[in-house]
């Protein structure tokens, strides 16, 4: 192996300090008063309104530009493609909402045709998803629970259940939830709340819909087994749930299970066969709409409704429904529910969009895409729809097809409007069993997820506790408050790890400018009388007490005990010397010496005094640096500290200098009120290398030049001192 070549360099300049280098840089303290930012913000000019426009309408700067040749192809097989596949996943995650099948079409048509106005991600496929449907269907059924709707049938002496008026009032709920999800989106997109996202990690995002996977399918148990379970709402309201499930198994439908299994089985194998054959298919198989036609076939034919007692879908109405106009009465009753939804929908959606767009060369704005999928719930809500969000599986479907653009999305809700208008009504004898199945086998590729354990395990075990923690919350509380709570600890592992940084002392790599822990190199050695100290976490209040008890560990100095000791014998002192002052004032006095007729006599002289022994202690460092290069701000209780660090040891004749403080950081001190006549930018250094120098500078005022030459000499660094204060490397 050739050996890796190395470069030397020199450098000859002074020593320079925070002040030296405003004055060298010109440093400009002029700032953009607020007034100045209002006016820039209202300014108007032409090429401001078109960037307005073409930002606030994204279709209209990329429309114009399609490429027929290119693109137009790629984008009709891909919209047919997933507009086949938007079908039965329509219909299935409606039963997720507890909302009639065909509300799932409704869902998979307005919201699509409202992104590809509005949205800005090419390959994402908009419209129902499990994660957000599942919650969607804890809302409807925690406000519209079956036991409401009961009422008495004299035919058979017992209570029946009203689905009709059920199904309306569920729809109005979905729909009002929706609309409120929707608005609360649009108000963050207005507000520039797209770094939102951020506080989802990946590991609680993938985490937090593998809960959710948990929590669909025991929902979709009932429909798989014929059973009717009681829907719990609250915390653990899932444990309730499965044992419920549990206690009701010997009631199940046995048509209704063999329907679930063969549907199930029957999935698996056409996805391995058609994921086999998938390099050489130019499209893959519509294997769920193969199988939702089947299976209605069958049903149709067989009459299982009747014969085995199989729960069908039953009426899907042809047509469109009319608009109307949320019930603002629930607004109230949802509120927290529409803003879960609202975060978890923008999370899912943009994660997968930045991750297509990462790889496809081109850009994604957070802020657009918030108010794109705002619009999307607020108007799909007028329109009776339920939220939505972007599925992974529809967008690979997308993708893989050959779709380039948004009309790709477009095509599909033209193929769901078709479905709707005219041939959905031949799906009213599709079991619901081969939905539910159909939601199973969806969701395997979230159970995969799993896997994430071992792996965040070997590579960072804080993230796998985020994983763990997220997923049990999700669990236990249900996704809405699952989310809030898995975001809460998921910032609790922030501050822990910020309150309990990593100190380091720092020694110099021999004949370099470099500065390392000295725990970590064998080769690297603490320079003679400084003491380098540095935090691995930004420095405020929540550890500006373990920053200053780190220090005292670290550099060995107890510096209460050093300032109690030093204010005792100074009070000591104070008391001897005025004794002693006294005892000399009764001998002269005895003399007939008045002191205050001759103040300025000879005689005055006689009084006894004290000599202090102002040597420093040799045991005790010169001076300390605080490295803040991890520090990024500085609150009022950091900037405290670091005047407390630097007054308690001035006390004891250590100087305390500040290294490597970014821009920031310095107009924190600055705002702080650290600097003062005596306090100047002349303690800060730009490097950790300038304040050691400037340090051991300082010990040469405090010693002979013979004796801190020789010192200095010792000391294995090139970067010499010369005494025009000039560094050689």
């Amino acid at each position: 192996m050739e050996e890796r070549r190395r470069m030397t360099y020199n450098v000859n300049r002074k020593v320079l300090d925070e002040g030296d280098l405003d004055e060298m840089g010109e440093k400009t303290h002029t700032k953009t008063s607020l007034c100045d930012k209002i006016k820039g913000s209202m300014s108007c000019s032409g090429p401001r309104v078109k960037s307005c426009l073409l930002g606030a309408f994204p279709v209209a700067s990329w429309l114009p530009r399609y490429s027929f040749r290119e693109d137009a192809l790629g984008d009709l097989v891909s919209g047919i493609s997933v507009g086949i596949m938007q079908l039965p996943q329509g219909m299935a995650y409606a039963l997720l909402a507890s909302v009639p099948p065909v509300f799932g079409l409704y869902s998979s048509f307005y919201p699509v045709l409202i992104y590809f106005i509005f949205g800005t991600s090419k390959h994402i496929s908009v419209g129902t998803y499990a994660v957000m449907s599942v919650m969607i269907g804890g809302v409807v059924d925690r406000l519209a629970p079956d036991s409401n709707f009961e009422i008495w049938d004299n035919v058979t002496n017992s209570s029946i259940i009203d689905s009709v008026a059920r199904d309306q009032e569920r729809v109005r709920i979905a729909a009002a939830v929706t609309f409120l999800s929707g608005l609360f989106q649009i108000l963050l997109g207005l507000v520039q709340f797209g770094f939102v996202v951020t506080y989802l990690s990946e590991p609680l995002v993938r985490a937090y819909t593998t809960g959710a996977a948990i929590h669909v399918i025991v929902s979709q148990l009932k429909y798989a087994f014929g059973i009717n379970p009681k829907r719990y709402s609250g915390p653990i309201s899932l444990i309730y749930t499965v044992v419920e499930i549990c206690y009701l198994l010997p009631q199940t439908n046995v048509g209704t299970l063999v329907v679930s299994i063969v549907a199930i089985v029957g999935l698996i194998l056409a996805k391995e066969l058609n994921a086999y054959l998938g390099k050489k298919l130019p499209v893959p198989l519509p294997i769920e709409l193969v199988a939702v036609i089947i299976a209605t076939v069958i049903s149709w034919q067989v009459n299982l409704e009747s014969r085995y007692g199989v729960e069908v879908v039953g009426d899907i109405p042809s047509g469109l429904q009319p608009p109307v106009a949320p019930t603002l009465s629930l607004f109230g009753q949802v509120i927290g529910d529409a803003f879960a939804l609202s975060v978890v929908g923008y999370g899912i959606a943009i994660s997968l969009g930045r991750i297509f767009a990462l790889k496809y060369g081109y850009k994604v704005d957070s802020n657009q895409e918030l108010i794109a999928l705002g619009l999307s719930n607020s108007i799909g809500g007028v329109f009776q729809c339920f939220a939505i969000s972007c599925s992974m599986s529809r967008s690979l479907v997308q993708e893989s097809t050959g779709g380039r653009t948004q009309v790709a999305g477009a095509l599909s809700a033209v193929v769901i409007l078709f479905i709707t208008l005219w041939i959905g009504s031949l799906f009213e004898e599709l079991p619901k069993a081969v939905l539910a199945a159909i939601i199973f086998v969806n969701l395997q590729g979230m159970m995969k997820q799993f896997m994430d354990i071992p792996a965040l395990w070997r590579s960072n075990k804080v993230d796998m506790m985020i994983w763990v923690v997220s997923f049990i919350l999700t669990v236990l509380l249900n996704p809405d408050l699952g989310l809030a709570a898995a975001i809460a600890f998921s910032m609790l592992t922030v501050i822990f790890r910020t309150q309990l940084p990593r100190y380091s002392l720092l020694g110099q790599v021999a004949d370099t400018d470099i500065y390392k822990p000295v725990e970590d190199y064998g080769q690297v050695r603490q320079v003679p009388g400084v003491l380098i100290f540095r935090s691995s976490a930004t420095l405020y209040f929540a550890n500006a007490e373990m920053y200053q008890e780190a220090l005292g560990e670290k550099s060995g100095i107890d510096i209460t005990k050093i300032l109690s000791i030093k204010k005792k014998l100074e009070a000591k002192r104070k008391r001897h010397e005025k004794k002693m002052a006294k005892k000399a004032k009764k001998e002269l006095k005895k003399k007939g010496i008045d002191m205050q007729e001759e103040p300025n006599s000879e005689h005055q002289k006689d009084i006894a005094t004290i000599d202090v022994d102002n040597d420093p202690d040799t045991s005790l460092p010169r001076a300390i640096i605080l490295d803040l290069s991890p520090v990024n701000f500085l609150d009022t209780v950091g900037v405290k500290t670091i005047k407390s660090i630097r007054r308690d040891y001035g006390e004891i004749d250590i100087e305390v200098v500040l290294a490597c403080c970014q821009s920031g950081v310095v107009e924190n001190l600055l705002a702080g009120g650290f600097f003062n006549d005596k306090v100047t930018k002349s303690c800060l250094f730009d490097t950790i290398h300038d304040a050691v120098l400037y340090c051991l500078s300082g010990r040469a005022k405090h010693q002979n030049d013979d004796e801190y030459t020789q010192e200095f000499s010792s000391f294995p660094c090139p970067l010499a001192l010369q005494e025009s204060k000039e560094t050689h490397f």
